[in-house]
């Protein structure tokens, strides 16, 4: 028989690391409620009907055909683990980014190794360093693990300010850089993230979140992780790949990193039907250009219409934008809420400004609708 791969999940190797494994799932409780509140929609009862949800990032199109009838084809053999198709898609995977199966682990999302990169690196000698405002995810996980929490304001251009983030990260375990950044749909610099990870201390690890990578043209810092540096990447197909419901990503970095961050995470199987889904979407050529393409088209419409109109907004190279209100966001998205149309949420930071995610024209054509009406009074 031939030997399986490091990663195997044998009937033995599952029962070895149960102990971890109900840890794990034990963190995840505590921490993916806070995400879930803080990114669930406060509905009126009375909301009409046809209410449509531009508030989340998901991706307005959903699941790629292919996608779909490959859920569908594997849904038969939903009784089985199938972990040949597991290996063979983490070497899909792999070949597509150009690093080799062991600088891969996949797990239901991106959150998850966030979390497990938190957990490994952050304790309460070691600090979490993140921009304000971004992805909060590993601030509750830090939290978690009584690190202390790091907020360091974002640049004028809203990039991570990563040598006001190495001042004030001298014990940090834990740097994370999102880009396109998460709220704000904004880039910090390739040549910026290499100078992070050239100065930063030599206990951390720079965590960079490309989940809204393939919305625009920036290069990706996986060539970092070819170049054996203290950094993990977040890959998900979430959002330009349409799946934040079937669950699916991964974590790039060296084979021991990636040990480590499977410590934490046990040996729980994917779901077959998100593998399914992430191979078949892998295979079409044209999916992230075209989706890229839309996606910026409607975007590209959107800030037209606000700056003709005189809204205020950030501009941004992602599914997602900041829009200010002028007044307290949090009562904008209350009352957009009552004409059907659920946008983001606010920021501590930034309690003017509510996130919008980029939907279908018709969507936006909805969201430009119920804005004017609100903002006119």
């Amino acid at each position: 028989m031939d030997s399986e791969p490091r990663s195997s999940l044998s009937r033995r190797s599952f029962l070895q690391a149960s102990a971890v494994a109900s840890a794990a799932m034990a963190f995840r409780v505590v921490t993916e409620p806070m995400l879930a509140h803080a990114a669930s929609p406060a509905l009126p009862a009375d909301h009409p009907s046809d209410t449509i949800f531009i508030d989340a990032n998901e991706h307005p199109l959903g699941p790629c055909a292919a996608a779909r009838d490959a859920v569908i084809a594997i849904a038969p053999q939903g009784g089985r683990y199938l972990f040949k198709s597991y290996h063979a898609f983490v070497k899909q995977y792999a070949d597509f980014v150009g690093v080799t199966p062991d600088n891969l682990a996949i797990y239901s999302g991106s959150t998850e190794p966030l979390n497990y990169t938190v957990r490994g690196f952050c304790s309460s000698r070691a600090s979490y360093v993140a921009g304000d405002p971004s992805f909060e995810g590993g601030m509750f996980a830090a939290q978690q693990v009584n690190a202390r929490v790091v907020n360091v304001p974002l640049t004028r251009t809203y990039a991570h300010d990563v040598k006001a983030m190495l001042a004030a990260g001298s014990d940090a375990g834990v740097f994370y850089i999102c880009t396109p950044n998460n709220p704000t749909g904004t880039l910090t610099s390739h040549s910026d993230i290499e100078y992070l990870v050239e100065n930063k201390p030599k206990q951390s690890i720079v965590l960079v979140d490309e989940a809204y990578i393939h919305f625009c043209d920036a290069p990706s810092v996986i060539d970092l992780v070819k170049a054996g540096k203290d950094i993990i990447v977040l890959r998900t197909f979430s959002k330009l790949y349409g799946m934040a419901g079937l669950r699916c990503g991964f974590a790039i970095a060296r084979p021991d990193l990636i040990e480590r961050l499977q410590h934490y995470a046990g040996s729980n199987p994917m779901p077959i039907t998100a593998i399914a889904a992430a191979s078949a979407s892998l295979k079409d050529p044209n999916l992230v250009a075209d989706r890229k393409r839309i996606n910026q088209q409607t975007r590209a419409a959107t800030f037209d219409w606000l700056a003709r109109n005189g809204y205020s907004y950030i501009p941004s190279v992602s599914n997602c934008f900041l829009l200010d209100t002028k007044r307290p966001g949090k009562e904008v998205t209350a009352a957009m809420a009552q004409q059907g149309v659920v946008i983001g949420r606010t920021w501590p930071s930034m309690p003017t400004y509510v996130r919008i995610t980029v939907g279908t024209s018709d969507e936006m054509a909805r969201f430009q609708q119920a804005w004017q009406k609100l903002m006119r009074g």
